[in-house]
Parts: C-alpha cells; sequence; structure tokens
C-alpha cells in the first residue's frame, strides 16, 4: 500500500522520500514479490514459472524481452478483447501510446486503475521535490500562476474496446485535481493560440511557464512567433479571432479577454518586434522564475535553443518517465540542464540493469542472447561510473522488458541510486555493417556544431536518413539553423560546411571510418543538408498528422517515411559533402 499524503505537505513528503529512499533494495526485493504473487498465474509468466511466485525462479527463468516480443499478447487483449489476464491481473483500463517517432513504431503499453494510483504518488513526490526548492529560492511563487502547455488528441478506441492515449493526455484527464483549469480542445492549433492568449493576458500573473519535453516548447516559441501580432489585435479589440470556432477554447478564453486592452498590446508588441527574440519567455513573462521541461536523453540537443529563448532563466526538468513507467526525479531541480540525474523511485516498478562497458557500441549485444540474464544487476547493486541499459518489470504486464535507454550512475541519494539518461540505444543509421546509434549521432552533430557557433549561429533541430539510391550509399542529415538575431539565414560559408560534414564523420566509430576508407568505398561522404527555417514544424505537423501527439512527439532521428523525406528535401537550400575522408587512427 502507497502512502498518501498532502503534496504541499512538504515535510511529510520529505520524510516520506527520505524513508523509501533509504531502503531501496528492500523496497524492490517487496515490489518484485508482491508483483510476482499478484501475477504469477497469468499466461505470460505461466509459460516460465509454472504458477510459482519465486523471485530466485523468476531470475532465472524469465528471459529479457523487447517490445515485439510481447506485442502479440498485447494485441490479443487490444485487439481481440482477450481478458487483461493474459499479461496481468490486475484489469487493464487504457493503453498508453508511445510517440512513435523516436524508435519508428509507436507501442502499445498497457495501463490499469491501480497503476493511476502509483503515478499520483510519484507526482506527489515530485510536487513536494518542487514545493520545498520554490519555497526556499524564489519569492512570489505562491502568488502567480503556472503556464502549462498541454495539447489533447481525441481519445480512440481499440478494437477490444480499450482507450487509446498517450501517457500526457492520461495525466491530464484522469487528474483533475492536479490540473484544475485545463482547455480541452481536440484541434492542436486553436488550442496552442488560445493557450497562448490565456497567458498574455495574464502575462504579469505568470511565474513559470512549461510543457512536457523540450522540443514542444521550442514548437510552441515558433507558433508564437507566427501569431503574435494576431494575438496582440485580439488583445487590443478584445475580440478572439474568428477562425477559433471550438467552444471550450471560446469559453475559457472568454472569461480572461472580457475588454479592450490597448496598454498590453502595446507593451507586447514593443518586445516582440525587436529584433532578436533572445530572452522572449523572460521579456513576455516577467515574473517568471523557472521554465520546466524534459531536457535530458534526445531532448538534451535542444538545451542551446532553451537558453538562447528563455534568457537565461533556469530550466527545471522535474522527472523522467515513459508510457511503460515512472522512473526518477530530479532531486536538485536548479542544477544547469547538462548535470541533471535522476533519483530512482523504488516502489514505482522493479528495475533491472544490464551492464555496458564504456567504450562498448551497445548494438553490439545480442537481443536474444539467452545468456543475458547472467549478467542483470538489480538497483541495489549498480556501481558510480558504469553504463548499463535499463529494463523494467511492471504490475501492469511488462516483465524483463528493455526500455532502450542507456543509464550512466552518478550517485546515491540515501540508498538509491541516480541516473544521468542517455539517448536511446536504436540504430539511426545503417549501411552494410555499419551502424550508427542516436547516441553516437548526436555527439557527432554536437560537435560539427560548435564550427558554426562562433557566426551567431545554433542548431535548432536535426534529422538523418541512409541514401541508398546510388552506389555508394551514403549519409544525409537535415539541419535547421537558427541565427541569434532574427535576420534571415545568410548565404553559408562552403567551406565551413564541409569542415561540419567532416567533422560529424570524424567523430562517428571505427566501423564507419573503415567503410569511408577510399580504397574500400563502401560508404559515400556524409553530406549536411540545410533547410529552410520551420521545415521542422512542417515535419511535425505531418506527423501530428499520422496520429502522434504533439506532446510527446520528438523528431525522428531517422527518417524511414518517404512522404517524410519529401517534406524535408522540398525545403533544402543547401547541400554539402565530406571532402575529407576521416582519420582512422582518432
Amino acid at each position: 500500500m502507497l502512502p498518501t499524503f498532502d503534496p504541499r505537505d512538504t515535510e511529510a513528503g520529505s520524510r516520506i522520500l527520505e524513508d523509501i529512499t533509504s531502503n531501496a533494495g528492500h523496497i524492490q526485493e517487496q515490489v518484485l514479490e508482491e508483483i510476482l504473487t499478484k501475477n504469477a498465474s497469468t499466461d505470460y509468466l505461466k509459460g516460465f514459472l509454472n504458477g510459482h511466485s519465486d523471485k530466485g525462479l523468476f531470475k532465472n527463468k524469465v528471459p529479457v524481452v523487447d517490445y515485439e516480443d510481447i506485442k502479440i499478447y498485447i494485441d490479443r487483449i487490444a485487439l481481440d478483447g482477450e481478458p487483461s489476464r493474459i499479461l496481468t491481473n490486475e484489469s487493464i483500463t487504457e493503453l498508453l501510446k508511445s510517440s512513435g517517432t523516436s524508435g519508428g513504431k509507436q507501442k502499445w503499453i498497457p495501463k490499469t486503475a491501480e497503476e493511476g494510483e502509483r503515478r499520483a504518488f510519484f507526482s506527489c513526490l515530485c510536487d513536494t521535490v518542487l514545493n520545498s526548492f520554490e519555497l526556499r529560492s524564489f519569492q512570489g511563487l505562491n502568488d502567480g500562476k503556472a503556464l502549462l502547455f498541454v495539447l489533447i488528441n481525441p481519445d480512440i478506441h481499440t478494437p477490444g474496446g480499450l482507450v487509446l492515449r498517450t501517457g500526457s493526455e492520461s495525466e491530464i484527464k484522469n487528474r483533475k485535481d492536479r490540473y484544475p483549469q485545463f482547455i480541452l480542445c481536440e484541434d492542436s492549433n486553436q488550442s496552442l493560440y488560445s493557450q497562448l492568449l490565456c497567458g498574455l493576458v495574464q502575462r504579469d500573473a505568470i511565474v513559470n511557464v512549461g510543457t512536457f519535453f523540450a522540443s514542444g516548447l521550442l514548437r510552441i516559441i515558433k507558433f508564437f512567433e507566427e501569431h503574435w501580432q494576431e494575438m496582440s489585435s485580439n488583445i487590443r479589440t478584445g475580440q478572439m479571432s474568428a477562425w477559433i470556432t471550438d467552444p471550450n477554447c471560446k469559453r475559457a478564453v472568454s472569461l480572461i479577454l472580457s475588454k479592450q486592452m490597448p496598454d498590453l498590446a502595446d507593451s507586447i508588441d514593443l518586445i516582440c518586434q525587436e529584433k532578436s527574440w533572445e530572452g522572449i519567455i523572460k521579456k513576455i513573462w516577467p515574473r517568471t522564475k523557472y521554465v520546466m521541461a524534459i531536457i535530458t536523453g534526445s531532448m538534451a540537443q535542444y538545451i542551446p535553443a532553451l537558453e538562447f529563448y528563455t534568457g537565461g532563466l533556469p530550466v527545471v526538468s522535474p522527472v523522467y518517465g515513459s508510457s511503460e513507467a515512472f522512473f526518477g526525479i530530479n532531486m536538485k531541480p536548479l542544477c544547469s540542464p547538462y548535470d541533471v540525474s535522476y533519483t530512482f523511485i523504488p516502489n514505482m516498478a522493479y528495475y533491472e540493469f544490464l551492464p555496458i562497458d564504456n567504450h562498448q557500441d551497445p548494438t553490439c549485444t545480442n537481443r536474444k542472447d539467452a545468456h543475458l540474464k547472467d549478467h542483470i544487476v538489480d538497483l541495489a547493486n549498480v556501481k558510480i561510473g558504469q553504463h548499463y541499459e535499463l529494463l523494467v518489470t511492471t504490475f501492469t504486464g511488462l516483465y524483463r522488458y528493455r526500455m532502450g535507454d542507456i543509464v550512466l550512475v552518478t550517485g546515491f541519494h540515501n540508498s538509491t541510486p541516480q541516473f544521468k539518461f542517455g539517448q536511446r540505444t536504436n540504430v539511426v543509421l545503417s549501411i552494410h555493417t555499419d551502424k550508427t546509434t542516436e547516441q553516437d549521432l548526436q555527439k557527432a552533430v554536437a560537435m560539427a556544431i560548435q564550427i558554426l557557433e562562433p557566426l551567431g549561429f545554433f542548431l535548432l533541430d536535426y534529422s538523418s536518413y541512409a541514401d541508398t539510391s546510388s552506389i555508394p550509399g551514403h549519409y544525409v542529415l537535415f539541419w535547421e539553423l537558427q541565427l541569434r538575431s532574427n535576420d534571415d539565414i545568410p548565404e553559408l560559408d562552403q567551406v565551413k560546411m564541409e569542415k561540419c560534414c567532416s567533422l560529424v564523420e570524424q567523430s562517428l566509430d571505427q566501423k564507419y571510418k573503415l567503410l569511408r576508407n577510399q580504397s574500400i568505398s563502401t560508404i559515400g561522404p556524409l553530406e549536411i543538408r540545410v533547410v529552410k527555417q520551420g521545415t521542422f514544424n512542417v515535419l511535425m505537423d505531418f506527423y501530428v498528422s499520422q496520429g502522434t501527439s504533439l506532446n510527446q512527439y520528438k523528431t525522428p532521428k531517422n527518417i524511414k517515411s518517404e512522404k517524410a523525406i519529401e517534406i524535408l528535401d522540398s525545403r533544402v537550400v543547401g547541400k554539402f559533402y565530406s571532402r575529407e575522408v576521416p582519420n582512422q587512427d582518432s
């Protein structure tokens, strides 16, 4: 039974947090025992445990799996309407869908009412940490409002009768106590416009701004850049634009925008007409103390852009979670975004870890290796400085499930490990025998973009694909660049861009460099295609039109859709190739 407490009671919440992090190993064993006691009779576990709930038997017999291994069970429940007990003896109430953009395929993850209670408990612990640091660090937060941008898609029902939602949509719709005032609108443009308009009218009351992912916050800023003049006109006249027809949007805005406010409109115009939008969030909402968004893992690439637009405000990355489970809380919310570590909450799920050599390519691990479980360590036995791949066993039917996330142990809070989360281990680029991971690509791009930073550029977003239309095939990167001023992107320096291409190649692994060697010519010179500003918003719109949630959208680092490649190619303004063969000795 999870303890209950008022998240505003920071003293009670802190006691609970200290207690569970001081007994992490014991709590993890209790969690596994409870999961097995409840679910040993399920169709899935009976095949390995013969109805027993012994923890040793579980660790010896139950295999390490990925989504494709359990998809057949989930499909039987979601599509055929078979009972939940195939996977879990808790009643499945809804399915949480992943974004489908980071790994290329959308996943459906079971959720139960009991899991909702666990996640509510986790949220209360997170609120305890935030309330505690807020009271210590800032004045005036209790007198202001939070502006949290949330975009909701229509509910979908599977043929088996279950609701299919994203994790963020489930959180909002099931936790109205936590989100007492929100605009529920299934037209994303009308919803975002209305939320921004309400935020502008109340600009002097806003003390923190946020959304779920860093990429989403940048999308919001770009949307505001496109519509601020219209919003200012609405505020000046006291009348909402005619194209906002959704009744929920109209009702919410009418409660806020009830009269003409020309002075407010003038102040917004003055800010938005400046040549540079550096610090725009702080300028528009001057009382803002911090910005909230997840900035770890694949979101880390957006930190420079966020630092530009926030004007030096702290960026708080409070939690790490997923559709599969909630994992950890950032105990130092005001730390640098590059230093964020999360403390695992040991009663959310049962966690295990596959060690990865710090110099090893994680894709070399055989995903079907029967001996993988021989190397697994539990939460209490991880080591500081070691990289691991995360496995999770949940109450809702996932058992020794590979998340695909790589974690680095950075320390301990009491007896509970703290982790940095890195990019997923999925391969984003592959030609012949080369396999470049998301993590490898992110590091290479981060190195290369440094060449352009002295010229006032930062990388707003990027993606890639393996072009095999010619022989030899080669890797293509799409870059959207942003100037610190709002000027149009000037003609790019050919030499510097070619140097960027070469530096990306030089930063990739030895296998890539070997295949790029002129005597072999298995892979051709890497290409960077610079695209028009706004291109990745267009790409986002395409994926949203295919059913991806804006809240959970992550730019796919490996473009597989021919339509998506066409969108990017249609907006290319410059093509550049590496002119150097990478040095295999470095």
